[in-house]
């Protein structure tokens, strides 16, 4: 799986980094049970603080997408890994245009409310 980061972008570092594990888990570069590099390897290979990975690997973890284990290090999870990753991808854009479009959270929460029912 290759890592790319732009310190130049706009895009905070560990949105990149989580955006990279999304992008291969939506493509199936990676799959369930694959593990990621560990936070200090990969921190080292992008020039980055490991605490900037750490940070990306915790909002995949958040997301559902990876486990993180002390000693084991992250792990995709069983569960729908791609789908999950598109899912969150989509998200992250509907938010973005809410956000171009003066839409505030709960407005956004009352309309994506709205299309479940």
């Amino acid at each position: 799986m290759l890592f790319r980061v732009d310190p130049g972008s706009p895009t905070p570092l560990a949105v990149q980094i989580a955006g990279c594990v999304r992008k291969a888990l939506a493509d199936g570069l990676i799959r369930p049970g694959d593990r990621l590099p560990a936070g200090r390897e990969l921190a080292t290979s992008l020039g980055v603080n490991m605490h900037t990975v750490l940070r990306a690997y915790a909002d995949l973890r958040d997301e559902g997408l990876i486990e993180l284990r002390r000693g084991r290090g992250a792990t995709v999870t069983g569960t729908n890994p791609a789908d999950r990753a598109r899912m969150a991808e989509a998200v992250r854009h509907v938010v973005d245009a809410a956000r171009r479009a003066g839409v505030n959270a709960e407005e956004l929460i009352t309309l994506v409310r709205k299309e479940f029912t």
